[in-house]
């Protein structure tokens, strides 16, 4: 027997930190990331300070970070949350200090939101939300300015004729502009440079200096005020991705109408309303909080949760989420979860922490950048150093050349090109009810050439109804052995043992030392008496079976019904036959599994020709049964053997070594029980297979896109690298394109949000 709620060992999922590699590689410095619409505190180590980081950005820059902190004596733990732009630092009161200023130095600004007491600091404030028009406004005027003053330089340049005067003004204009536009990339830049490395600041600090001290005025003015501004749009449209799972925190509404003791009812603030409380909704309202329907019955649109196109009926006992949309009456329901713990709020969360992973192209991609950019720089030194003497070029023209170099050399189009894919993918996903636990398993899910699935609650409903029973002692009463069988079916939460227990209507009779026997059934005891419910394979062991109740077992086996005996240590007492109805998409999704080049396989505890008929009606060639939970493990085993990468798709503790060992684990998260939220490489939120092949495909297409973007990115670089060299490109054309590769792949990776549905 399984248990729903159980699927695997508790494992943290991994979060690896940017690795050293990349810090040649940010992409500047409002590009990669985005402010959360609030700050997750339930993870900062007790004692700790919470710091805001307005401009820590991305991995790279809290590497940067990291490093600034590494020779402070009296730090002894880091934290980030790079969706909310937060650092938790565990130190000691006296090294507040220094490490406060190591973190100054490194060209960022600590603002404090607690005390060493968990308290909200003075003068803390909960962390923005994400910029909107009017922020991006009062940027954009400003940068527009500098924009304007470096075109006036052009023209100055261009136009007027040459004089000390007209001179003095280029140079002015050209110096307003960079001011107006360049002053946070000089703090960063130069900060990077004192501690001897090469991100995208600092070879624009170089780039922007070195064309300002040759005399190149209005092109220095031009590079700064096209790169600012590319920035800004490049951080909006980057956000756009970072923040989509942060629209579905809206979904859910600030205020509830809750009872109150005399029977009244006052609305409330939802994160105040306390577990246990009754809260109504009225038609065309959503669901403020989690929770059981305790009265009316209604449709519920769960889209916004599960990605269920179909809105589905609710009565009382039926579970409620927040932030869907009650369609048709007036329902009651007792809150289940706070308004920080509801499944809507662990959605968010658990997407917010997989977008914080590195997945296997991004770390490609760091290592990639942090070899180039430092050769490219190497090279534009050489150029500067050795052109005038090998080619004959002017000083000046081979410092120009030098200096384009460098524009060309900042990765921020290859470094960014890899993560604004993978949250876009992760994003559109989480609207789908698909959870993905990381980058990792996205891409990974593309290699799967066999997913084995469990068949109770997975293949099928889960919800097996009795149609047959039988009393097998002659000598037995039929009420006492019924009311002892739905007893002992009672204390197990396996759907078999409900329905069995729910199917039989007897009073309920007590019975002591219980316990599972994994992939066989419960034994318990009942007045002194030991008793076994379990499978077919079970009453085997017992040495219980016979001819004639083989054949019996045999015809119910053959009509794909699952037969559970109740048996005590002489003799069977009884027969209860259960049948499990397939799912609607079980059919469909082995299809479309098929379809994609995937095998299907069936492995389930149950008796084989069970498990047959009910693979047959599905659609599975490969069926597997009377399978334990060690042999689930060896079947999975043999799948890797057999196809290369298998996937496991299950909902019960029997699951939980084949889970653990497939490539990808998949589970029926049914709405999001605990277990499954926190366990799964990918949770199916509504429980439909065709969630599986549909994650394969968004597998397969968020790698092509991945590709696409990093063959953008390079071919662009390359083609003004030779254009720098032996051609005519311009310092401020090289920027532009640089900036305009970045928007290209920006727009390409956000094309994933707009992933096809399948219903």
């Amino acid at each position: 027997m399984t248990n729903q709620n159980a699927l695997k060992p508790m494992a943290p999922h991994p979060h690896p930190h940017a690795p050293a590699a990349a810090e040649t590689a940010c992409c500047g410095s409002t590009a990669c990331g985005s402010p959360a619409a609030s700050i997750h505190t339930a993870d900062i180590p007790k004692g700790a300070l919470l710091f805001r980081i307005p401009t820590m950005d991305c991995a790279v820059e809290e590497s940067e970070i990291r490093r600034a902190l590494e020779p402070v004596a009296g730090v002894r733990g880091l934290r980030f949350r790079l969706g909310e732009r937060t650092m938790a630092i565990t130190v000691d009161d006296s090294a507040v200090s220094g490490a406060l200023d190591a973190i100054r130095k490194a060209g960022f600004k600590p603002e404090p939101l607690n005390d060493s007491t968990g308290s909200p600091a003075a003068g803390a404030q909960a962390a923005p939300a994400p910029a909107g028009i009017a922020g991006m406004s009062s940027g954009l005027v400003r940068l527009i300015a500098a924009l304007v003053l470096a075109i006036a330089a052009e023209a100055v340049s261009f136009l007027a004729p040459e004089g000390a005067g007209f001179m003095a003004a280029e140079m002015g204009l050209a110096l307003a502009a960079i001011a107006l536009a360049g002053l946070d990339t000089y703090k960063k830049g130069f900060a990077a440079l004192l501690r001897g490395r090469l991100n995208i600041n600092a070879l624009m600090a170089v780039a922007v200096t070195g064309a300002f001290l040759i005399g190149q005025w209005p092109e220095a003015a031009m590079v700064m005020a096209l790169y600012a501004i590319a920035e800004l749009i490049e951080a909006r449209a980057v956000d756009r991705a970072r923040n989509a799972i942060q629209g579905l925190l809206a979904l859910a509404p600030e205020l509830a109408e809750v009872r109150q003791p005399d029977g009244s009812w006052k609305t409330a603030k939802a994160d105040a309303v306390a577990l246990g409380a009754i809260v109504r909704i009225r038609p065309g309202e959503r669901v403020p909080l989690d929770g059981v329907v305790t009265e009316g019955a209604s449709a519920i649109d769960q889209a916004p949760v599960t990605g269920e196109s179909i809105p589905v009926d609710k009565s009382a006992g039926d579970p409620v989420f927040a932030g869907t949309i009650n369609q048709t009456a007036a329902l009651e329901f007792r809150v289940t979860a706070v308004a920080a713990n509801t499944t809507l709020a662990r959605i968010i969360h658990a997407v917010e922490e997989a977008q914080g992973t590195r997945a296997p192209t991004q770390r490609f991609v760091d290592r990639f950048a942090a070899v180039y950019t430092p050769a490219v720089f190497v090279l534009a030194i050489a150029i500067a150093a050795l052109s005038p003497w090998l080619m004959g070029w002017s000083w000046t023209e081979a410092i120009y050349k030098a200096l384009v170099l460098l524009v060309i050399a900042c990765p921020c189009a290859l470094v960014i090109s890899t993560p604004v894919t993978v949250v876009s993918a992760l994003a559109s996903a989480a609207r789908r009810g698909i959870l993905i636990k990381g980058g990792t398993y996205l891409e990974e899910a593309r290699k799967l050439k066999a997913v084995a699935l469990d068949k109770t609650g997975t293949i099928t409903e889960g919800k097996p109804k009795l149609v047959a029973s039988r009393l097998l002692d002659p000598a037995g009463d039929e009420d006492v052995v019924f009311a002892i069988a739905a007893s002992i079916a009672g204390r197990s939460d396996h759907p078999v043992s409900k329905a069995i227990a729910e199917g039989l209507k007897r009073e309920r009779q007590p019975v002591g030392d219980f316990a599972a026997l994994p992939g066989r059934g419960v034994q318990a005891t009942h007045e002194g008496r030991s008793y076994v419910l379990g499978n077919h394979r079970l009453i085997e062991e017992q040495g219980l079976c016979s001819p004639a109740l083989e054949a019996e077992l045999k015809q119910h086996e053959e009509a794909g019904r699952t037969v559970t005996l109740l048996a005590s240590g002489q003799a069977v007492l009884a027969l209860f036959a259960v049948a499990d109805t397939i799912k609607p998409s079980s059919q469909a999704a082995m299809a479309e599994l098929r379809a994609l080049g995937v095998t299907p396989v069936m492995l389930t505890g149950d008796n084989a020709a069970t498990a047959r008929a009910i693979g047959m009606h599905a659609g599975i060639d490969d069926v597997r049964g009377n399978l334990l939970p060690e042999e689930k493990l060896d079947a999975i085993k043999a799948l890797q053997q057999r196809h290369g990468m298998a996937g496991m798709a299950g909902d019960g503790i029997n699951d939980a070594p084949a889970l653990a060992q497939a490539d990808i684990g998949f589970a029926m998260g049914g709405a999001g029980t605990d277990t499954a939220m926190e366990a799964a490489d990918v949770v199916i939120m509504n429980d439909d297979l065709r969630r599986l092949p549909e994650t394969i495909r968004l597998s397969r297409r968020a790698h092509a896109v991945l590709w696409q973007n990093i063959t953008l990115a390079l071919g662009i670089k390359a083609v003004f690298f030779v254009l720098a060299v032996f051609g005519s490109a311009t310092m401020w054309m090289a920027v532009f394109a640089d900036m305009g590769a970045s928007l290209l792949v920006v727009a390409n990776g956000l094309r994933l949000m707009r992933s096809p549905k399948t219903d």
